[in-house]
């Protein structure tokens, strides 16, 4: 199990519109053969952060649909981005 986790972080004022512009990507994903989970999601107290979270069912399934990351309008309108590849080796219910 591969889970991507972490925060991209945009200006204030384009936040919404970047969201609104990643729906496609988000419903391909979803659809994605191993996709688990994905989500981009507004930040409720950083108006310029996008919270990230992926679950994938491993790490040729996420670069089957990954290819080449980020449009270059999306990637240009990114300030700063943290985000990071985690291995699991066991997943175990609450």
């Amino acid at each position: 199990m591969i889970i991507i986790s972490g925060q991209i972080h945009v200006d204030a004022e384009v936040r919404d519109d970047y969201l609104a512009g990643c729906r496609g990507v988000i419903e391909a994903a979803r659809a994605a053969s191993g996709c688990h989970d994905f989500v981009l999601a507004a930040d409720p107290l950083d108006a310029g952060r996008i919270n990230v979270y992926e679950r994938w069912e491993s790490d040729e399934q996420l670069e089957s649909f990954r290819g080449s990351g980020p449009d270059p309008e999306q990637a240009a309108v990114i300030r700063h981005a943290d985000v990071a590849r985690y291995r699991i080796a066991a997943v175990e219910a609450p």
